[in-house]
């Protein structure tokens, strides 16, 4: 509880006391009067200093225009207890909201605890402190334990834990060593790292995230949009109302020779402003939105809007890219089918013809056997473009490459349905084996297209710029219902506005990428996931939902938080609606006194803001195991 909070809370109970104090003091006339003045200036002095200023501005209609007129009106008639208990209950389903927005920040003000706020620049061996921003791109920094990462970049030397919970949910620290990639905004829990800079301190992770959450509130949802545009046509509407039965009814009695009853109506007309006070929906559905993108952030799921996380729930479709998304994105060493020779002496001749590629393939092929172990003397290297490489490996004639370069070579192979690139490798002439090289698929990849299933979902389509073999048996280990296979950026954004023309007009489609190239198409989708960890600026810049562990079962459980999100939505707009309904039906014909009318307004709006708290019932670790058996709904619900 913050300080303006606990003074909110000291006002409350303030006033609380000397109210129920003046039910056992005896007064009457003047003197209660001004007694009950006390505790109703107390607690209300700033909603009538608000509804003022608001007057002034022009601003007239709001909940502390209603508020004032409907408790100075009270006080007018003699009913000073009420006019007291009526601002006095205002305030403390203020507080409830206050409290309950608070809460719903918590999750987003850890995430602004990522910025980082100096560097240790290394100099001419010298370490100085200096402002992020004045890092430049290749520099090194140094990273202490307990130190946050000021800038994404490339571990030089050093070994260390990293805490990633606030960029990516993980609960489990990420140990990092020469050759990993950090981001910034991690925390350093074990020894010193020694860091190259790859980004300005602005292109940064932590300046991404901090940029996407600081934007998500200025784009609303369809809800949040009605709600807005409802109270300034309900508000004036109700204000007309209640002026209506305060002169309106004495007037039209006077005209039919009744006696006027003018308190009467004027009471009824007080009540009326009471119970139509729209704080329930002005409060809770943004409230309910922020704390669905709270959840979902704290989950290491970026979403930046409430319009999106309104789409995410009505998601029935969902197009995946295949390459970093649902595989790995790096190229290994899968199999190795050696003929005539062992697998290490097949591994140092593939190595060794290919030493002075700069393939990625040949860069794995490398990898697998490393250089102090690969053949000292390689002659008379040439690469084919199309084919393969060749050269003399310590004095063998050696040549790897496709099957055609087998074929030209005089040696038949077949080509078996693969998921990845075969290396065929000749030795003097002679078919020495293959060796297969596959983007390995993500072992969550299968149980993020099997929750999405169980979450609603009617299709999963995977597209990608591979070969058909690759995707096909890629298809095939994640179950997804239907690919395309060798698609270029412009076939993609085709492919997925078909998809987009044959569904339901509620229905929304999703894609989830991660490449430059994935980013028109990552546009044109109703909603857009990127990968944050691994994914490009531009995908992540194109994107509607930014996932900052990569994990694709991410999905599911972001669109189960939206789903409740909304769910609470409409429960919050039919209570309010509802109750408020009934309660000015019977204000109107004198059943509802302005006791009752606390409750249509002050009690309403605090059980909105109490279900609109449910979006954080759920477990704030990462619990990614228990999705990968059972229906990601449940782990919220």
């Amino acid at each position: 509880m913050n300080a303006r909070q606990k003074w909110t809370l000291g006002r409350i109970l303030t006033a609380m006391a000397i109210l129920i104090g003046l039910e056992f003091f005896p007064a009457e006339g003047w003197l209660r009067a001004g007694l009950y003045l006390i505790p109703y200036f107390i607690i209300g002095y700033d909603i009538l200093r608000q509804a003022i200023r608001g007057i002034v501005q022009g601003e007239i209609f709001d909940e502390n225009f209603l508020m004032a007129i409907a408790t100075a009106g009270a006080m007018f008639l003699g009913e000073y207890r009420e006019g007291a208990a009526v601002m006095l209950f205002y305030q403390v389903g203020e507080l409830f909201q206050s409290l309950a927005v608070g809460r719903s920040r918590a999750s987003i003000t850890a995430l602004m605890d990522i910025r980082p706020d100096y560097a240790n620049r290394e100099l001419g061996g010298a370490i100085e402190r200096v402002d992020p921003d004045e890092v430049v791109p290749g520099t090194v920094i140094v990273v202490r334990p307990g130190e946050k990462v000021p800038i994404d970049g490339i571990v030089l030397s050093g070994t260390a834990s990293l805490d990633m919970h606030a960029l990516t949910g993980e609960s489990l620290p990420r140990d990092v060593g020469p050759g990993a990639a950090v981001l910034s905004g991690c925390i350093n829990l074990s020894g010193v790292l020694r860091v190259r800079t790859t980004k300005a301190a602005e292109e940064s992770t932590a300046a991404k995230i901090l940029e996407l959450v600081e934007n998500s509130s200025m784009k609303k949802s369809r809800a949040e949009n009605f709600i807005t545009r409802f109270a300034r046509v309900y508000t004036p509407a109700v204000c007309l109302g209640a002026f209506l039965l305060a002169v309106g009814m004495p007037v039209g009695r006077l005209l039919l020779g009744e006696a006027p009853l003018w308190s009467a109506w004027l009471e009824r007309a007080l009540v009326l402003l009471v119970i139509s006070c729209p704080c329930a929906l002005v409060i809770s559905i943004p409230l309910s939105f922020f704390g669905g993108i709270g959840a979902a952030s704290a989950k290491g799921i970026l979403v930046k809007g409430s319009n999106y996380l309104e789409a995410l729930a009505q998601i029935n479709y969902v197009v995946f890219d295949k390459t970093g998304t649902l595989t790995r994105g790096v190229f290994e060493v899968t199999e190795v089918k050696p003929q005539g020779m062992s697998k290490d002496e097949l591994l140092a001749y593939a190595a060794g013809v290919e030493r002075y590629s700069q393939h990625p393939i040949s860069r794995s092929l490398q990898a697998a056997f490393p250089p102090e172990r690969q053949l000292e003397e390689v002659t008379g290297y040439e690469e084919l473009s199309g084919y393969g490489v060749r050269a003399m490996v310590s004095g063998h004639s050696v040549a790897a490459g496709n099957a055609r370069f087998m074929k030209q070579l005089g040696l038949g192979v077949s080509e078996a349905l693969q998921s990845g690139t075969v290396v065929h490798v000749a030795v003097d002439g002679r078919y020495a084996g293959s060796i297969l090289v596959s983007d390995v698929v993500k072992p969550q990849a299968a149980a993020a297209v099997d929750a999405l299933k169980k979450a609603g979902v009617r299709r999963t389509v995977m597209l990608t710029g591979d070969t058909p073999n690759a995707a096909a048996v890629v298809a095939a280990a994640v179950g997804v219902d239907a690919y395309e296979a060798g698609l270029l950026p412009a076939d993609k954004v085709t492919a997925v506005e078909k998809l987009l023309a044959g569904k339901g007009f509620k229905e929304k489609l999703a894609f989830v990428g991660d490449g430059i190239n994935d980013a028109p198409v990552l546009a044109r989708a109703d909603v857009g996931i990127a990968m944050g960890a691994l994914g490009s600026d531009a995908a992540i810049e194109a994107a509607d939902v930014v996932l900052m562990d990569d994990d694709p079962v991410k999905i599911s459980l972001g669109m189960a938080i939206a789903r409740k999100t909304l769910r609470i939505v409409r429960q919050n707009i039919v209570l309010a609606l509802g109750v408020k309904a009934v309660f000015l039906i019977f204000g109107a014909i004198g059943l509802a006194n302005m006791w009752a009318a606390i409750f249509a307004d002050v009690g309403v709006m605090i059980l909105a803001v109490l279900n609109a708290m449910r979006i954080f019932l759920q477990p704030q670790t990462n619990a990614i195991a228990p999705l990968l058996s059972q229906d990601v709904s449940r782990e919220i619900i």
